[in-house]
C-alpha cells in the first residue's frame, strides 16, 4: 500500500494571502475572548463595551488578531470589547438558552445552517439595510449570504467560508500519466484505471456517514435537495434528478468496486485519514484540509492536486459552501455592532483571518484575489467557490433534518444494499417532510 509522501521541501500554501497583508503582520487572529455586555461601560475607557462570541478551533491561535481588532476598534469608536470563545459543540445550546434567559451577546459567530433558525425566533437584527448602505451586497460569497437571507431578511454578514473540491494524489496521477476528471465519465474512468494501476489503494471513497460528499452529484445532476411549497418547504432529494446524482455517486461504490466496504460508514475525516495515509486516491474534501496535510507532511505541498468538482458532462458540479457568519443579536448599540461586524468582515481583518485559519474570506473581491495568484492548491477552491458554490435549504428545520441523519441514512441504505437509490431517497424525502411539518 502506498504511503504519504516525505522528505520534499516546504511549502507556502498560503503565502499569496500573507502578502496581502504584510504590513498588517501583527494581526493574527484565534478565537476571539471578549469581555461585556450590551452597552455597558468600560472601566479602562468610559465608552460602551460589546460583548462578542466566537466559536474556537477554527484559528489556531488568534489572541494576537483580537488584540489588534481590539485596538483598531477602540481607536475607531472609543468602545471596548469583551471577547469570549465558544465550543462548537456547546453554541446552539448556549445561543437557545441565552436567548430563553435575555443574556445574548451583541455579536456573535453563528453557522450557516443557524442563521434562519435564530433569525425566525426573533433573536437576530436583519442587517440588510447596513449591508445596502455600505454598499456590501454584490461582493459577498453568495453562498454565504444565500444561507444568511430569509425572506428578504438578512440574519448574518458571511466571514469565512470553505468549501469541498476534488483532492486527488498528483504524484500517482503523474506516474501513470493521468489527467484529473472534468466530467462525471471520466472521473468513473480515471477510477477504474486507478483500481487496475494501483491495487492498494481505495479509488474514491464513498464516505456513507457524511453528507457532503454527496450534494454535488444531487445538484450536478440538476436536483435540489428540498424546496420552497407555499409557506413552508418539501423534499426533492427524490426527484428523478436528484436520484440520477445518488445514483451515480452510489454506483462508484456498488457497481464498480471504487470504494470500499469500511467506507459506507465513515465521516468526512476518516475519508480524509485515508488520504493521508496512503489508501486513498481522490477525495471530496475541503480547502482548509490542505493546510492540515503539509503542516503534518510538507512533502504534500508536492503530492496532492486539486481540481473543481467536474460536472455531469461540462463545467462543474456545485459545492455546499459552509463556514460562518457574524450576527447581531439586537444589540442596545446597534451602530458599534455593524461597525464591528463590517471590520471583522471585510478589508485587512477579513483577509488575515483567512489567512490565519486556512479558510476563504466572505467576499468575493479578496477571493478573486485568491484565484488570480493561481497557487495550484489554493486557486481551484476559489474557483469552486466563485462559480460553482450552493447553500442548503435556508430554513431553520433543515439543522433538524440534519441532526436526524435522514441523508446518511439513505446513503448507508444503498451502499449496504438494502435499498435501492429510488427506495432509500423516497424514504429519505418522506422524514424530511415530516420534519418539515408536512
Amino acid at each position: 500500500m502506498r504511503q504519504s509522501p516525505r522528505g520534499r521541501s516546504p511549502f507556502s500554501l498560503l503565502s499569496r494571502r500573507r502578502r496581502l497583508l504584510a504590513g498588517a503582520a501583527a494581526l493574527s487572529l484565534g478565537l476571539l475572548t471578549a469581555c461585556g455586555g450590551d452597552g455597558d461601560d468600560g472601566s479602562d475607557g468610559g465608552g460602551p463595551t460589546l460583548e462578542v462570541w466566537i466559536m474556537e478551533g477554527t484559528n489556531p491561535d488568534a489572541e494576537p488578531y483580537v488584540e489588534a481588532l481590539e485596538a483598531a476598534f477602540g481607536e475607531e469608536t472609543g468602545a471596548l470589547l469583551d471577547v469570549q470563545f465558544i465550543q462548537w459543540a456547546d453554541a446552539h445550546d448556549r445561543f437557545t438558552t441565552a436567548m430563553a434567559g435575555g443574556e445574548l451577546p451583541d455579536v456573535a459567530e453563528i453557522g450557516t445552517t443557524w442563521a434562519a433558525e435564530f433569525g425566525a425566533a426573533g433573536a437576530l437584527a436583519d442587517l440588510s439595510g447596513s449591508i445596502d448602505e455600505a454598499g456590501l451586497g454584490d461582493d459577498l460569497v453568495p453562498g454565504l449570504i444565500d444561507a444568511a437571507t430569509v425572506d428578504g431578511s438578512v440574519y448574518g454578514m458571511p466571514w469565512y467560508a470553505g468549501i469541498r473540491s476534488l483532492m486527488y494524489r498528483a504524484d500517482v496521477f503523474a506516474e501513470h500519466d493521468l489527467q484529473p476528471p472534468t466530467t462525471w465519465d471520466e472521473l468513473r474512468e480515471v477510477a477504474l484505471r486507478l483500481r487496475d494501476l494501483e491495487p492498494d489503494m481505495i479509488p474514491f471513497p464513498v464516505s456513507g456517514g457524511s453528507e457532503y460528499g454527496l450534494y454535488p452529484f444531487i445538484w450536478g445532476a440538476g436536483g435540489e435537495i428540498a424546496e420552497r411549497d407555499g409557506d413552508g418547504w418539501r423534499s426533492t432529494i427524490n426527484s428523478p434528478e436528484a436520484v440520477e446524482g445518488i445514483e451515480f455517486y452510489t454506483s462508484l461504490a456498488t457497481e464498480d468496486g471504487l470504494s470500499v466496504a469500511a467506507a459506507e460508514t465513515w465521516l468526512e475525516t476518516d475519508q480524509l485519514e485515508s488520504f493521508q495515509n496512503g489508501q486513498a486516491a481522490m477525495v471530496v474534501n475541503g480547502n482548509w484540509t490542505v493546510n492540515t496535510l503539509i503542516q503534518a507532511d510538507p512533502a504534500w505541498a508536492e503530492q496532492v492536486g486539486v481540481v473543481p468538482l467536474p460536472g455531469q458532462e461540462s463545467g462543474f458540479s456545485p459545492s455546499f459552501v459552509g463556514g460562518s457568519l457574524l450576527g447581531e443579536f439586537t444589540s442596545d448599540e446597534p451602530e458599534l455592532a455593524w461597525r464591528l461586524i463590517e471590520m471583522m468582515t471585510t478589508g485587512e481583518l477579513a483577509a488575515q483571518w483567512a489567512d490565519q485559519s486556512g479558510y476563504f474570506p466572505g467576499q468575493q473581491s479578496l477571493l478573486e484575489e485568491v484565484q488570480g495568484e493561481e497557487e495550484p492548491l489554493v486557486a481551484p477552491f476559489a474557483r469552486q467557490m466563485l462559480e460553482a458554490g450552493a447553500a442548503l435549504p435556508v430554513t431553520e428545520l433543515y439543522g433538524q433534518v440534519q441532526g436526524e441523519q435522514i441523508v446518511q441514512g439513505m446513503l448507508q441504505r444503498i451502499l449496504s444494499g438494502d435499498q435501492s437509490p429510488q427506495e432509500a431517497a423516497d424514504e429519505a424525502a418522506a422524514a424530511m417532510d415530516e420534519t418539515f411539518g408536512g
